[in-house]
């Protein structure tokens, strides 16, 4: 089951993640929010521990970001 976020405005985001490889050929995993739970780019996945969601006030995007 992915995880899936609602924003303020009362919108519903599914977290999705992609291995990509970094020009100096180290490998990295991207996390990003879509609209549609099955489909698009990436897989589905969980929210990772060392991260928190947080949404930008003006529009309603969600992005993550380490916790602190």
């Amino acid at each position: 089951m992915a995880y899936k976020h609602v924003n303020s405005k009362g919108i519903t985001y599914y977290l999705r993640k992609s291995e990509v490889t970094l020009r100096g050929g180290k490998p990295q995993t991207i996390y990003f929010f879509t609209k549609t739970e099955d489909g698009g780019k990436g897989t589905p996945c969980d929210l990772p521990d060392d991260r928190q969601v947080n949404e930008n006030p003006r529009n309603g995007f969600l992005t993550l970001s380490k916790k602190k």
